[in-house]
């Protein structure tokens, strides 16, 4: 742990490092990460600078195209390129700190550009509770504000002209698995039916890197905001802001997200993810 470090704690046990201000090569989207997360029983639910996206970091915000700057890391999609290099990349950087407990954190940053000017400002809490013999919760929430004199617009590859769905750019979760894993909603099953969708609420169920196994449950979608979710290419599921078209944060406004990660040893079954979701303890 260094100084820009912090972790969160349940029952004064270890379940997420969050590391502030990381130096990192600018093209992989410096910005606050959480990892490496944990169940209570100690297994690891996150991965971070992954050999397949060096720049997928933990779970953190993060969005390709914010009025052109990426805030991703890796290649920018171009509409009718591809995938390309370019030096479009800027930083989500901490500012100031409002509370530092190991059950809750919360700070300012800024979205800010390969120049350093700020394209958006925010405010973020980071909370832990335990939710079950087996299982604690991660609360998020962010309000990101656009400045008074213009709009905002957040993008992703899709709306850039991508196909297949690669509508990624929110909160992002990047998972380690060990096995396939396997994600499911109260209606539907498997990466083709979940990506995309709009469910109250989805598990992920995954093998960390000790053979065990945990599943995550995520809840919180804004109106107008889908589940990206990959499991077949990596472990991986989003809070996708721009999934098939672009958001904008129109001049001196706010975009607000709350979202709650069920973090659970083993693999839970759909009742159970659903009433943990809903706010029950198990």
């Amino acid at each position: 742990m260094t100084e820009n470090d912090r972790q969160l704690s349940v029952d004064d046990v270890p379940v997420a490092r969050y590391v502030v201000d990381p130096a990192i090569d600018p093209r992989h989207g410096p910005r606050p990460y959480l990892h490496p997360v944990r169940t209570l029983g100690g297994t690891v639910v996150t991965d971070a600078f992954p050999a397949d996206h060096v720049w997928h970091l933990g779970a953190s915000l993060a969005v390709q195209d914010v009025d052109g700057t990426n805030l991703w890391g890796g290649r920018t999609y171009v509409r009718d390129t591809g995938y390309t290099w370019r030096d479009d990349h800027g930083r989500i950087a901490h500012t100031r700190w409002e509370t530092r407990d190991p059950q809750r954190l919360a700070h300012q940053l800024e979205w800010r550009d390969r120049n350093g000017a700020v394209l958006l400002t925010e405010r973020r809490e980071l909370a832990a509770q335990r939710v079950g013999e087996r299982a604690w919760a991660l609360d998020v929430g962010y309000t990101l504000t656009a400045p008074a004199d213009r709009d905002v617009t957040l993008g992703s590859p899709a709306t850039n002209g991508r196909p297949g769905g690669a509508g990624y750019g929110g909160f992002f979760w990047r998972a380690v698995s060990a096995a396939p894993a396997r994600v499911c909603t109260a209606t539907a099953e498997g990466e083709d039916a979940v990506n995309g969708s709009d469910a109250p609420w989805l598990a992920f169920a995954g093998t960390g890197p000790d053979g065990a196994a945990y599943t995550l449950v995520l809840a919180g979608l804004a109106e107008g905001d889908r589940w990206f979710v990959r499991t077949a290419m990596y472990p991986g599921v989003c809070v996708a802001f721009a999934f098939d078209r672009p958001r904008v944060i129109t001049a001196g406004t706010s975009r607000a997200g709350r979202h709650r990660v069920v973090v659970a040893d083993g693999t839970l079954d759909q009742a159970t993810a659903a009433a943990l979701a809903a706010g029950a303890t198990v």
